[in-house]
């Protein structure tokens, strides 16, 4: 059996590293032998060893590809989790059915908000359909986490180990891309088991302007509910149209959502602790030539590190971003349905609470991928947007949405019935009244009062009609 690296007068440049006990064999008794592969796949003492077939098991488990992350396989690996239940492709009637329940949700909605329609194009999608459709805004979302837990397999490493880590350690990278491609795709083929709609995670994952709906998702839905089919699909046609109005209608917000996801995944890295833990666990009788084992040395504690603060502002600004557009489209949809549909009340409490906690799916993404996309404070952006639009009107309330610096931040969700309480004010007079108070402004007052003294362009003091007192040189 090997002594431990560090036990004799050479050196081991991977100790306190995940990679100690990978390389340890290497840096024993007899120095500079190089590294006993066979402890590492599990050929006891050497004996039969073959390093052909062990690196042939490992490109078994990946194709080349390019980049930190093997997406074709997350796409891939995303559509056999799909595959695992039916997942019929919706026909002619199902797909005439969501054409027409999104036009009349267009037509609603224009009663509740001055932006104009944005739905060019109607889907009715299956899961798989769901799967590829939203595939590529995906890949924007997830790279930045491969290139930083990828990137932190040589991070990890000392710097004389890197260099002599060789082509090993770019070997491992690969692996890790290839899982994290394999983690990914079975985050979204289960979340893909139970989106309602393109946009029901809050985040723009299709060209705009295309509106697309899961049916077998809406139908499984609504088994659950003591409410209609028909009347859940229009509550999702409504939320997936009001959606595209305020995305298609501020040009810079899809960009602002989709950073603020990215600059939180970006800073998402590898547990190097954990996996060394485990790996000092496992190493010591685990066969390494099994993939699955390597799978499992690496999926467990991957994203448990504390966040770092960049991270914690990022996480800031994306749960606020996401609940100001749900708690928008809540508002909206909700003074859209208001004395026309009996239902909406009941299915608005139930995607509140579906929207804030997440389903099992999310759940199940956000521990494979580090990414958690829920709108924890939408019942609180969802009564300022309501009560801006009280005091306000809905021009008051849509308008916030010109600029980014516009936006209400976390503090003001604390308090959401006062923010812009003081622009609101000049908006409390009538159209009556504004007329009064400018006539008794042109007629040398506010509301008849007294004509105050003013100072005149020579410097005299007196009121604007000439008169009074005027001040002696």
């Amino acid at each position: 059996m090997s002594e431990r690296p560090g036990d004799d007068e050479t050196p081991n440049p991977f100790k306190g590293t995940p990679f100690e006990h990978l390389f340890g064999a290497g840096f024993g008794a007899g120095g500079g032998q190089g590294f006993d592969l066979s402890q590492m796949f599990g050929a006891a003492g050497g004996e039969g060893f073959d390093l052909s077939q062990v690196l042939g098991q490992i490109q078994s488990m990946m194709q080349p590809f390019d980049g930190p992350l093997n997406w074709e396989l997350a796409v891939d690996t995303a559509r056999k989790t799909v595959a695992q239940s039916p997942d019929p492709s919706p026909g002619s009637r199902q797909r005439d059915a969501v054409a027409d329940t999104l036009r009349l949700a267009d037509h609603w909605l224009d009663s509740a908000t001055d932006m104009p329609s944005a739905i060019t194009a109607t889907a009715a999608w299956s899961r798989a359909e769901w799967v590829v459709g939203t595939a590529d805004v995906w890949h924007t979302l997830v790279l930045p986490v491969a290139e930083s837990s990828v990137g932190s397999v040589g991070n990890a490493l000392p710097e004389e180990a890197r260099a002599m880590s060789g082509p090993f350690i770019g070997m491992i990278g690969k692996a890790m891309g290839a899982m994290l491609a394999q983690q990914t795709g079975s985050g979204l083929g289960t979340l893909a088991g139970e989106v309602l709609s393109a946009s029901d995670i809050g985040i723009p994952l299709t060209e705009p302007g295309r509106a697309a709906i899961v049916v077998a998702n809406v139908e499984a839905f609504a088994e659950g509910l003591d409410v209609s089919y028909d009347d859940v699909l229009l509550y999702v046609a409504l939320r997936e149209a009001a959606h595209e109005r305020l995305f298609a209608n501020v040009p810079w917000l899809r960009e602002h959502v989709l950073a603020a996801v990215t600059d939180y995944a970006r800073g998402i890295s590898i547990n190097t602790a954990a996996i060394q833990e485990r790996m000092e666990e496992q190493m010591r009788g685990a066969d390494m030539s099994d993939p699955a084992a390597l799978q499992r040395l690496m999926e467990e504690g991957m994203f448990e590190p504390p966040r770092s603060p960049g991270q914690e502002a990022a996480l800031a600004r994306l749960e606020t971003a996401l609940a100001l557009v749900e708690g928008w489209v809540d508002e909206v949809v909700g003074q859209a349905t208001e004395g026309r549909m009996p239902a909406a009340a009941k299915l608005r409490e139930t995607m509140r609470r579906r929207r804030a906690s997440g389903g099992p799916a999310e759940e199940t993404f956000a521990t494979l991928v580090g990414l958690e996309l829920r709108p924890r404070r939408l019942r609180d952006a969802s009564t300022l947007w309501g009560s801006l639009r009280t005091r306000q009107g809905t021009e008051g309330r849509d308008g916030v949405w010109t600029h980014p610096d516009l936006l209400p931040t976390a503090a003001d969700l604390d308090d959401p019935l006062t923010f812009r309480e003081a622009a609101s004010q000049p908006e409390a007079l009538t159209d009556a009244e504004f007329d009064a108070e400018l006539a008794a402004l042109l007629d040398g007052g506010l509301s008849g009062s007294a004509p105050e003294d003013v100072v005149d362009e020579d410097g005299d003091t007196g009121d604007d009609s000439g008169e009074g007192p005027v001040a002696t040189p």
